[in-house]
């Protein structure tokens, strides 16, 4: 990884935490405390597009086409938005708590929204992302919703939590799935999720729990980068089992390193900062 640091006047003025690359384009949207949302370019270090939105956000999802992004907020309202007119597509309200994560399915038929109220709620997608209906609600975790996976296939998610459970949901049925069987041999569309077999190697000796803010694996399924408290960036293999992996670390973060990406084809890698505002666009080589 070499850093190329992006530094802009119409960047963010607070926190960063929404962080999510497009499909398919050399583009990536942010979006924070400061109530903004940014959908930039990878290649020219501009926004395309910025939108001020009522309430600070906190996570963010693009539709597997490309064409609409999901938006979470600190209040329990998430938007969807169309990504080439930057228009409000839809606004819908679950809970009264932070939108920890938006994602939809790889097969762009569902949308999993985890939240701080404990629950993840579930919908049924359909016009490319524009319309969604609230299919039902996956209720099990003992505390907020922190990350979330999708299976290849879209058959079931995994969640974890701010007590380190990690659990399995049927989508269809927004039932927990408790047979390991049923999961041990899923093929994961991503790797976000910061407890797992896949990444236990992330963790070193004696971490707190919450030291390491985010993961990502690239879309090639060989590196995994971790975006962590102490303004790190980590480089692993992948998968990154064995304890106490070895990786490569990167400084560039004056502070907490919130969350951390890899375009769709593995070019770049993005982080974003909590204190200091920043997006660090990283060149793979």
């Amino acid at each position: 990884l070499h850093p190329a640091v992006l530094l802009f006047h119409q960047g963010h003025v607070e926190e960063l935490w929404g962080l999510a690359t497009h499909p398919s384009q050399a583009q990536f949207v942010t979006c924070g405390q400061d109530k903004l949302v940014h959908l930039w370019s990878s290649e020219s270090h501009q926004p395309l597009w910025s939108r001020i939105i009522e309430d600070p956000a906190r996570s963010a999802g693009f539709h597997p086409s490309g064409s609409v992004l999901a938006v979470g907020t600190v209040t329990g309202r998430w938007l969807l938005l169309d990504t080439e007119t930057h228009d409000l597509v839809a606004i819908h309200t679950d809970g009264n708590e932070q939108i920890s994560v938006v994602k939809f399915s790889p097969d762009g038929a569902y949308l999993a929204v985890g939240s701080h109220d404990n629950l993840v709620y579930v919908y049924t997608v359909d016009q490319g992302g524009r319309k969604v209906s609230r299919l039902g609600k996956c209720s099990g975790h003992s505390s907020f919703i922190t990350h979330l996976d999708w299976a290849q296939d879209s058959s079931c998610f995994v969640t974890n939590s701010g007590d380190y459970e990690i659990l399995y949901w049927d989508p269809a049925t927004c039932k927990q799935i408790t047979s390991a069987d049923a999961v041990r041999n899923m093929e994961w569309a991503t790797a976000t999720c910061v407890l797992g077999f896949g990444v236990f190697g992330i963790w070193s000796e004696g971490a707190d729990g919450t030291d390491i803010n985010a993961v990502a694996r690239s879309h090639d399924g060989k590196l995994l980068a971790s975006a962590d408290d102490f303004g790190k960036v980590h480089l692993f293999s992948y998968p990154c089992c064995q304890p106490r992996a070895l990786s490569h670390k990167y400084g560039g973060h004056s502070s907490h390193v919130t969350n951390v990406a890899f375009l769709w084809d593995d070019s770049m890698a993005l982080t974003t900062g909590g204190k200091d505002t920043s997006v660090l666009q990283w060149r793979v080589v």
